[in-house]
C-alpha cells in the first residue's frame, strides 16, 4: 500500500523539492493533497503529474480562476483549509509537509496534527507564536514531529538516543548573510538588490533580509527553546560563512558532536520523509576544504544588533514572540517597498521590539489562534501610524 502524502505550499522552494523527491519513488507514495496561494499553473501541473484529486487555492480570485479554466479535469478545487477535516480520518496521512509563509500556515499545521502520522513543520510563525498550541496538539494525537530548518533537523539528528537533561549547550551556526563582514557605518546605503545576495542558500526576499540582519537566527533560537525544551542561556549562534555546519551540541558526558552537509535543503526533506529507513541520497564528496577551514566565530551582536532581542524573551511561550515576528515583517516589508533605508529597518525594529507597551506581551502565556491574528492586526495598525508619525 502506498503511503499518502500532503504538501502545503507546494509551490513554493520546499513544496518543489518534496515534489522532487516523491517524484523518484511513486509507487510508494499518493499526494492526497497540495495547496498553493496563487500559482495555479504550477499545481495543476503537479496534480495532474501525481494524479492529486484535492487542491487548495487560498487566493479567492485565482481559486474561481481555476476552477473555470480546469472544470474538465478530476480535481477538487477547495479556497479555504477548513477542507482538511472533511477530506481526512484520524491518522490517515503518512507524512504532511507545511511549508506555508506567515501566520497562515498556523491554522493548517494544527489541523493536520490530527490526521497525520508524521509531519513537517517550515512556518516559523507556528514554531515561533503558536508553540504550545502545536506542542499540545503533539502530544494529543501522538504525531511524530520533524524540523526541517537545516540547523533544527541537524540537532533533531544529533539528539537521537539522548534526553534534553544530557544536553550542555546547543550551538547554532549562521552564515552572516550578505554583510558578514560589514560594520554599522556601512549598512547606512544599502540596496535592496544587495541584501537579497545571500552568500549560500536560494531563499525568498523576506528571509533572505531576515539572514542579512540576523533576526532569522532569533527566530531559530527561539525555535530550538521551544522544539528541544531547553533554556535560552543553553543555546549559542556562531557565525559559519560556508553553510557548511548546521548545527553542533555539546553534551554533559564530554561529547560534542556536529552536524555537516552541503546547502541543499533535499537532504533534511528526504531525512525527513525516510527517517529511520535505508534510503540513499546522492551527494557530494567531504570537503575537506571546507572542513579544514570552518571559520567558526562567535557572533558579534553589536554588528547584528537585532540579536540582542534575544535578552527580553520570557521562558515560556507567550505573546512577545507574536509581536517580535509582526514588527520584523511589517519593517521588513516597508524596506522591500521602499519606504525606509536598510539602518532605518533595523532601527524601527529594535525600538518597537523594547517598548514598554510591547514588552509587557512577554507576561501573557499563548493560548489561542485568536490571540495571535488579534495582536497582529493590533501591532500592524500601530505601526502604520507610529512610521506616519516619523
Amino acid at each position: 500500500m502506498r503511503k499518502k502524502i500532503i504538501i502545503l505550499g507546494s509551490t513554493g522552494s520546499i513544496g518543489k523539492n518534496t515534489i522532487n523527491i516523491i517524484k523518484k519513488d511513486k509507487k510508494n507514495f499518493e499526494i492526497k493533497l497540495l495547496s498553493t496561494n496563487k500559482n495555479i499553473s504550477e499545481i495543476i501541473k503537479q496534480a495532474k503529474e501525481f494524479k492529486v484529486k484535492n487542491i487548495i487555492i487560498n487566493d479567492y480570485k485565482k481559486f474561481n480562476e481555476a476552477k473555470k479554466k480546469y472544470k474538465r479535469l478530476n480535481i477538487h478545487f477547495h479556497n479555504s483549509f477548513s477542507a482538511i477535516d472533511k477530506l481526512f480520518k484520524k491518522k490517515e496521512i503518512f507524512y504532511s509537509m507545511v511549508s506555508i509563509v506567515g501566520i497562515d500556515g498556523l491554522d493548517p499545521s494544527l489541523k493536520l496534527i490530527k490526521f497525520s502520522k508524521n509531519i513537517a513543520i517550515v512556518n516559523k510563525e507556528s514554531l515561533v507564536c503558536g508553540w504550545s498550541l502545536v506542542k499540545k496538539r503533539l502530544d494529543k494525537y501522538k504525531t511524530s514531529f520533524i524540523p526541517i530548518d537545516s540547523e533544527h533537523f541537524s540537532i533533531f539528528s544529533l539528539l537521537q538516543n539522548y534526553k534534553t537533561s544530557q544536553i550542555e549547550r546547543i550551538y547554532i551556526t549562521a552564515s552572516g548573510g550578505p554583510f558578514l563582514n560589514y560594520t554599522q557605518s556601512n549598512l547606512k546605503n544599502i540596496s535592496i538588490n544587495s541584501a537579497l545576495k545571500h552568500p549560500n542558500w536560494i531563499m525568498g526576499k523576506k528571509i533572505s533580509i531576515d539572514s542579512s540582519t540576523m533576526m532569522n537566527k532569533v527566530f531559530e533560537v527561539i525555535e530550538a527553546k521551544n522544539i528541544f525544551d531547553i533554556q535560552y542561556k543553553d543555546i549559542s549562534i556562531l557565525t559559519h560563512p560556508k553553510s557548511y555546519v548546521h548545527a553542533i551540541v555539546k553534551f554533559k558526558n564530554g561529547l560534542i558532536k556536529l552536524l555537516i552537509h552541503e546547502t541543499d535543503m533535499k537532504i533534511p526533506i528526504f531525512n525527513s520523509i525516510y527517517k529511520n529507513q535505508n534510503k540513499y541520497f546522492k551527494s557530494e564528496p567531504l570537503d575537506l576544504e571546507i572542513l579544514n577551514n570552518l571559520e567558526l566565530k562567535k557572533i558579534n551582536i553589536n554588528q547584528f544588533p537585532l540579536v540582542k532581542i534575544l535578552n527580553k524573551l520570557p521562558k515560556f511561550n507567550s505573546l512577545y514572540e507574536t509581536a517580535i515576528i509582526t514588527i520584523n515583517d511589517f519593517f521588513v516589508n516597508s524596506f522591500l517597498k521602499k519606504e525606509l533605508s536598510y539602518s532605518k529597518m533595523i532601527k524601527l525594529i529594535s525600538k518597537l521590539c523594547n517598548q514598554k507597551d510591547i514588552l509587557k506581551f512577554k507576561r501573557i502565556p499563548v493560548k489561542n489562534i485568536d490571540q495571535i491574528l488579534k495582536l497582529r492586526s493590533y501591532l500592524i495598525l500601530k505601526m502604520e501610524n507610529f512610521v506616519y508619525k516619523i
